[in-house]
């Protein structure tokens, strides 16, 4: 198939480092052009990963006939905005997560929907570690589903970094709770009735620098999660089921560079001496997510997530917002 051709919406530091350079692994995708409202970052992002084009606006990027694509790591706010913008201009629009700041935004972006593809950048549903993990659970092995654990944590106690601003959309929530809830919905294969959070915010910033929640998935099913902006750096999600357990050992920031692994285990022993490991070769996921969106453009293959799935997981981080202020369960 022809490689879909791509323009960058800001040289924001995970298009830069991590997603671009993945995309530019592909025969499927062809980055053609970045933009900056300073275009000499433009031009500096351009040169380092050898783009052809650089622009010192958005708007100079967008309408650009070359470019049929665009990948929008802008800030929480700008997400639907200029997502609207590259809509209007007839680009298919890959957003990064997450796709606004409350579902009542992003519902806005359902009529560009109807004109151009669009899809929320969750780049771990596209990685064959969490294939095979719910493949395991479809299987039977670990029995029937009950419970799953997440911590996702980062330290950033800088002022200057956006996710330290609540007015864009700032926050752990959003920034990284947003992929305990894809955790869930994703291995439960169901949306969650009700949910209940406990948030503690930074005195200075005012963002949620420590979320705890538990989510009801009906049937007993239940997720509970913590994810911080102000702890030591963690990930690991724990899939418990009657007759086993699934550990995905680096489930979020999966190293495109060395091998990953899950782990399953009967639970016949402690201390995780019953445990064996499934390995996965080394594999780019943002390489096989702009793959995937490529696809999609061409016909080639259907997009597995899509607006209505974006629209969904964003009314699950509103009740959680909700249940902060409330202190009590909230319905999805």
């Amino acid at each position: 198939m022809q490689p879909v051709r791509w323009g960058i919406l800001s040289t924001a530091k995970i298009g830069r480092v991590k997603v671009v350079p993945g995309m530019m692994k592909s025969p499927l995708c062809e980055v053609i052009a970045v933009a900056s409202r300073d275009e000499a970052s433009a031009r500096e992002m351009a040169a380092e990963l050898g783009i052809a084009k650089a622009y010192g606006s958005y708007e100079a990027l967008l309408a650009d006939p070359e470019i049929e694509a665009v990948y929008n790591p802008l800030p929480n706010h700008l997400h639907v905005p200029m997502t609207l913008a590259a809509a209007a201009a007839g680009k298919h629009v890959l957003c990064e997560k997450p796709i606004a700041i409350t579902a009542n935004e992003a519902e806005q972006l359902k009529r560009a929907a109807s004109q151009v593809m669009l899809a929320e950048a969750f780049m771990v549903r596209h990685h064959p570690q969490w294939h095979r993990a719910r493949n395991v659970i479809r299987s039977g092995e670990i029995g029937d589903l009950r419970a799953i654990h997440v911590i996702f944590s980062y330290f950033n106690v800088d002022p200057g970094n956006i996710r330290n601003n609540p007015d864009i959309g700032g926050g752990g929530l959003l920034d990284i709770g947003c992929y305990a809830v894809v955790a869930g919905r994703y291995a439960f294969e169901t949306e969650p009735q009700r949910v209940v959070a406990l948030v503690d915010r930074d005195p200075g910033f005012g963002v949620d620098r420590t979320t705890s929640a538990l989510m009801d998935f009906g049937g007993g099913r239940q997720l509970a999660f913590t994810v911080s902006t102000q702890a030591v750096p963690y990930q690991r999600v724990q899939i418990l089921g009657t007759k086993g357990r699934i550990e995905i050992e680096v489930p979020f920031n999966a190293p495109p560079d060395s091998p990953t692994r899950i782990f399953v285990d009967d639970g016949s022993q402690h201390g995780d001496r019953s445990a064996r490991a499934l390995d996965f070769p080394a594999v780019d996921q943002y390489q096989l997510q702009g793959e995937a969106f490529s696809r999609a453009i061409r016909g080639a293959a259907p997009l597995d997530y899509g607006l209505e799935d974006a629209i969904l997981n964003m009314r699950i981080l509103d009740a959680l917002r909700k249940s902060e202020v409330s202190a009590a369960w909230e319905n999805v």
